[in-house]
């Protein structure tokens, strides 16, 4: 289904844009939207596409998952996006996360790498540079940020269907996306090829992806307390004075939200020994809580 390469696709599309000068909604089936036509620029710092990590294979939950550099990368399934909760905290690229930029976690896939995700209810496609990993629910592909999601159409939903295709972008497009902003959306995706690509995610053609182990050390030398008898252990990863940023964060990571008063802590567990718990410190360690602690549940 790849009739172009990508720089034809854009060079076609920006001079579709200029013959389309006139058009007074600029709607137009096949006109490319200005990447900053909306929003101001953030003043962040350029990130760098290099060094390039694939990372060797990882377990998780004892399944083993081996993340690739696969330049044919091309699947549907589930998109699900994050935002001002992790806001700062360092991805596992090594980057602040920016929850205006335009990024995404995948669990596999080299860091960084770019790719084209297209909405399967309206066909919008755009350019996604991936510097993260996640998401750690084996029902979703891919996990936004609220910048990815705002240019997608998608920031009103909890997740939604998508293809995601490895690209090689050009240069300029792969600038905008490390200085924070929006490059210029893809080409709308035909509706046949959309009604091809629906089928294959209902029958169940989309691959689940492995999911992702922590490339980070983890100090495994933090103290532990004390396991009192009939108690277990939780790991502590953030806690947020909004239930809602909470409830998010959780659902990131597979945890769970208790509430403390006017706080809501977002945790993992419970464990039943100490192995099983720094397991879990590693678990929000990799989906950027780096902070996680273990404690006794109270």
């Amino acid at each position: 289904m790849r009739w172009m390469t990508d720089r034809t696709w854009t060079l076609w599309g920006l001079a579709l844009a200029l013959a389309s000068c006139g058009v007074a909604d600029g709607k137009e089936k096949g006109r490319l939207t200005p990447a900053t036509s909306t929003i101001a620029p953030p003043a962040v710092p350029m990130v760098s596409d290099m060094p390039v990590r694939v990372g060797r294979p990882y377990k998780v939950r004892g399944v083993t998952y081996r993340p690739a550099d696969d330049p044919a990368y091309d699947e549907v399934g589930y998109a699900s996006w994050y935002g001002e909760e992790l806001a700062g905290n360092r991805t596992a690229s090594g980057e602040r996360f920016l929850p205006t930029g335009v990024s995404a976690a995948h669990r596999t896939l080299p860091l960084p790498s770019y790719v084209e995700v297209t909405s399967l209810d309206t066909g919008r496609t755009i350019l996604v540079r991936i510097n993260d990993r996640g998401p750690f629910s084996a029902d979703r592909l891919i996990d936004l940020s609220r910048g990815a999601a705002e240019q997608l159409g998608i920031s009103g939903h909890g997740h939604a269907a998508v293809r995601v295709r490895r690209v090689d972008p050009p240069v300029e497009d792969s600038l905008l996306l490390r200085s924070g902003r929006r490059a210029a959306e893809r080409m709308e995706a035909p509706q046949d090829m959309l009604f091809g690509l629906r089928q294959m995610l209902n029958e169940g053609g989309g691959a689940v992806e492995p999911e992702f182990a922590s490339q980070r050390s983890i100090d495994h030398s933090a103290s532990v307390p004390a396991l009192p008898p009939g108690k277990a252990f939780v790991v502590q990863a953030a806690a947020f004075s909004s239930e809602q940023r909470a409830a998010k964060a959780a659902d990131r990571i597979g945890g769970f939200v208790a509430q403390s008063g006017d706080v809501w802590r977002v945790r993992l567990g419970p464990f039943t020994d100490e192995a099983s718990a720094r397991q879990g410190v590693e678990q929000a360690a990799a989906s950027g809580f780096q902070d996680a602690r273990i404690m006794v549940n109270d």
